[in-house]
């Protein structure tokens, strides 16, 4: 049985500093987790940077939705994989006081289902 569709949803997450710079003890509900900025800017860059994380989300997402909308749907797969690539050209970028994705390219990888099937699902993704 699915649950109804809640229209009105709120996440909270924090972020601090910690005695190394720009490694940051991030948290949501009951979890903490460590983010490190990027070797780049003068940071550890040992634990995940945040385009790392932010892409892992994007990643995420797509996987828990082909999943649900495939249940919803009553359509049979295997397991999921999403990979992302992205890129950040600083040269390239559409005004000097922002830092973007130039390029995000999302491969999904759905089992146990024809190539239509598939496609649909990626599809419902998208509208998402």
């Amino acid at each position: 049985m699915t649950s109804p569709p809640i229209s009105i949803r709120t996440y909270d997450v924090a972020a601090r500093t910690t005695d190394v710079l720009g490694r940051i003890l991030c948290s949501a509900r009951n979890h903490q987790f460590i983010v490190d900025g990027p070797v780049q800017n003068g940071c550890p860059g040992e634990e995940l940077t945040p385009p790392e994380v932010f892409l892992s989300a994007v990643a995420s997402c797509g996987v828990e939705l082909v999943e649900v909308i495939a249940r919803d749907s009553s359509v049979p797969i295997g397991p999921v994989s999403v990979t992302v690539h992205g890129i950040v050209d600083r040269s390239k970028q559409p005004r000097p006081d922002v830092t973007l994705f130039n390029t995000i390219r999302m491969d999904f990888l759905v089992r146990g289902t024809d190539g239509a099937s598939a496609a649909a699902l990626v599809e419902g993704f998208k509208r998402r």
